[in-house]
């Protein structure tokens, strides 16, 4: 990569107007974040007024599907339009999708506007780590990206609580309609206090491309999710997405590397950081995002704790993601190295996940709260490292586009993580159940049904689930040494001191 870009110019010189605009971001961020959490406790209730019980999984993967495609084009539309403008028009597509979601009629409308919404939540969350470089200069980024770590566990800790709470006090469409007033705000605070910062490049937008890459990031999602869909993930329709989708990604890589203004440039990867940096968002998102369900299933079929108690486990991970997310932003300011943090939060990625793979039924509480406390440490350590790695490695005019990228993996390993997961879990207990004294399927025992059982199948049904999520936590071991190794094999890059910034290059390789 080109190590002797101009100097780093700050988009606002004001230190209290860009502490209100990123004020501002994180309102927004905050808004996209947590309506891909809140809907998870009103499903219930959303199907009880639509039905169609067999597809409420698609509620959630229409956002989780169209935010990923979207995520690459908005990098390079920023980097070609400039960020206000993009991220303006992204808030407004998830607050109109916000609102046709809460005037849903069907289960067909609702999945329809999940995907609008969708499409607009990706641009979100791109744009602002975008914006973020924009404003703040590289070691400065790491302190400010840690604050926008805790906004992202805020909305993961609050969002089904409020979607509960709200679905029964307010009806289930007043989680979509509470969007409008905030992205209202977040809109009129970006636009007023947002310079524009008009790009040097004339826009020629790679329409094939982005068609291409949007087809191949669907292909990969929809296979993820071909358990539910076909049956299994080696059925024929599978096979046909999977070759569709190869198909699509051998013409997307023929077509980035012939026109002027690729989606995302091919001359990203000639910088070995990127590539690495890629890898390792896809893997810690499998471990981090892909693992959060199934830690909340864990506690409740393992340990007989209600969902009610069960939920309160989770302030021990969000405790630890907090304490590791700040440590790091500020030891990254102080020390302008990012690469022993990503090591650090993978390496106790897998230290944590392994000891969980070690648990039995009847493992004491305080054990396995002190696992989710380490495993949000983990996070918190990790997650920063590849944003503010692939904004380095790349060029300025490339910043949007190498974000988007990089954003993509992370959704893309925790997608196809969550349905290999989902899959171990199933076949682990397929077949099974009947000979357990009061259980007839299995797989229909809810939590609360749980507790009613006798002692005896109580213990017998939580050492089977353990049983099979021995090899889930494995599973995801591996993921994280995966991870691990790339992070091993970064460069040593040391970022610019600030008040230097001005006179050196934008990173240091030693």
């Amino acid at each position: 990569m080109d190590m002797t870009r101009p100097a780093y110019v700050p988009l606002v010189t004001n230190h209290r107007q860009r502490l209100v605009i990123f004020c501002f971001l994180l309102t927004a961020m905050f808004m996209a974040t947590l309506d891909n959490q809140i809907v998870s406790t009103a499903l219930p209730t959303i199907i009880g007024e639509f039905g169609e019980l067999e597809r409420f999984g698609w509620v959630g993967s229409a956002y989780l599907l169209s935010s990923s495609t979207s995520m690459p084009i908005y990098g390079k539309l920023g980097d070609l339009f400039g960020r206000k403008y993009v991220m303006l028009a992204a808030i407004v597509i998830f607050t109109v999708g916000s609102l046709t979601c809460g005037l849903a009629w069907s289960m067909d409308s609702l999945i329809a506007s999940r995907l609008l919404q969708g499409i607009g939540g990706g641009g979100i969350m791109v744009s602002i780590f975008s914006i973020n470089a924009d404003l703040f200069e590289p070691r400065e980024r790491a302190k400010y990206q840690s604050y926008s770590s805790l906004v992202l566990m805020a909305s993961g800790g609050l969002g089904p609580l409020m979607g509960g709470t709200m679905s029964e006090l307010f009806g289930w469409r007043s989680i979509f309609l509470i969007n409008l007033p905030i992205g209202i705000v977040a809109l009129t605070g970006i636009a007023i206090l947002l310079p524009y910062r008009r790009p040097v490049r004339k826009p020629k937008i790679d329409y094939l491309g982005a068609v291409l890459l949007t087809a191949v990031v669907a292909s990969v999602v929809v296979w993820a999710d071909s358990v539910t869909l076909f049956g299994s993930l080696g059925a024929w329709q599978s096979m046909l997405v999977v070759a569709v989708g190869a198909v699509c990604a051998i013409l997307w890589v023929f077509v980035e590397s012939r026109v002027p203004e690729p989606i995302v440039p091919l001359k990203l990867f000639r910088d070995s950081t990127f590539s690495l940096f890629l890898t390792v968002a896809f893997c810690t998102g499998a471990v981090a995002i892909g693992m959060a369900n199934y830690f909340a299933l864990f506690l409740q079929t393992t340990t007989g704790l209600s969902p009610s108690v069960a939920s309160f486990f989770f302030i021990a991970t969000t405790t630890g993601i907090v304490i590791g997310s700040v440590s790091t932003g500020r030891l990254i300011s102080i020390t302008g190295r990012y690469k022993p943090f990503s090591i650090i939060g993978l390496s106790l990625n897998v230290v944590a996940l392994f000891l969980f793979s070690q648990l039995s039924a009847g493992t004491p509480v305080v054990v396995i709260l002190a696992f989710m406390l380490l495993q949000g440490l983990a996070i918190g350590f990790g997650q920063q490292s590849p944003v503010i790695g692939v904004q380095n490695s790349a060029p300025r005019e490339d910043v949007g586009a190498a974000t988007g990228a990089v954003t993509l993996m992370r959704m893309a390993g925790a997608s196809i993580a969550i349905s290999i997961y989902g899959a171990i879990i199933a076949a682990g207990i397929r077949d099974v159940g009947t000979s357990i004294p009061g259980v007839g399927d299995i797989r229909s025992l809810t939590p609360n049904m749980m507790l009613e059982l006798p002692e005896a199948s109580r213990m017998a049904v939580h050492a089977l689930y353990a049983g099979a999520f021995t090899p889930l936590f494995l599973t995801a071991t591996a993921f994280a040494a995966a991870g691990l190794i790339a992070a091993c094999l970064l460069k040593p890059v040391r970022l610019p001191p600030a008040q230097m910034a001005e006179k050196k290059p934008a990173a240091v390789s030693e």
